[in-house]
């Protein structure tokens, strides 16, 4: 799939799975929101400055991680790991993704338990950033809020690391990033009424489905890609080919004019 192509995607992943962020982020923005200090927080201006840059800090972590988890999978690709095996990986990922949103099947909760174990020793780090005095110090704060234990952006990493492309996966990310935005600004100041939206079973379900449609056509098109490249792949080009039989002629040349002789 093109850059292009996976930015996009990327970005459309994000927005639909704002749902999930605001049900398991929503207060934690609130809390961000109240850590400003008092003589910031009364500004609406300056409350706007530290949201944007609590999230600029969060994307960050994303983009560093796709980063990451590209450069790791551009190694096994160099290891000889097939790139079908990984994107058909990342596709099972999705789907188990939006069986998660739309609540038929919890699977990525044991991933977000398991990421627990890195947060409680990132989580003291940012206790020490309260009370928030500065856009940088808020900015810090989302760089270690990024590293919440969230299957949907596990699924995305997972997603990255099939790029095998250090720069493609923090495109990637940078793309899922983006997508939250929105949900994450309004989640601070709409609180209340967007927590009883969210958990409204027709939102979680029509977000799930539409994932689940991406990551079925997203391992639909990696098996269908193989014969395809298996065509091109044979070894040479049509033009290739045609060089080489004609060198091959060549060579017959001399031995044809001597029998003709």
């Amino acid at each position: 799939m093109p850059v292009e192509l996976t930015f996009a995607a990327a970005l459309i992943v994000g927005l639909l799975g704002s749902t999930h962020c605001l049900g398991m982020c929503s207060g934690i923005v609130a809390a961000l929101n109240m850590g400003i200090a008092d003589d910031l927080s009364k500004r609406p201006v300056s409350l706007l400055g530290y949201q944007l840059a609590y999230n600029a800090g969060r994307i960050f972590s994303y983009v560093l991680v796709g980063l990451l988890a590209g450069t790791l999978g551009a190694g096994l690709a160099q290891l000889g790991v097939s790139p079908v095996a990984g994107k058909l990986f990342a596709a099972a990922f999705m789907i188990a993704l939006g069986l998660y949103l739309a609540n038929w099947w919890r699977g990525l909760a044991v991933l977000e338990r398991l990421g627990s174990h890195l947060w409680r020793h990132i989580q003291p780090l940012a206790q020490r950033l309260f009370p928030i005095r500065s856009p940088f110090h808020a900015f810090l704060l989302g760089g270690l809020w990024g590293w919440l234990p969230c299957g949907l952006v596990y699924a995305v990493v997972a997603w990255s690391l099939t790029t095998s492309n250090s720069i493609d996966g923090a495109l990637l990310m940078l793309g899922f990033g983006l997508g939250t935005l929105p949900a994450m600004l309004l989640a601070g100041k709409a609180f209340s009424y967007l927590k009883e939206w969210v958990k409204a079973p027709l939102v979680r379900t029509s977000a799930g489905v539409l994932i689940m449609a991406f990551g079925i056509y997203s391992a639909a098109s990696t098996l269908n890609r193989p014969s395809h490249q298996h065509h091109n792949h044979t070894g040479l080009s049509s033009t290739s080919c045609c060089q080489q039989l004609g060198e091959e002629e060549l060579t017959r040349v001399p031995a044809i004019l001597r029998k003709v002789a």
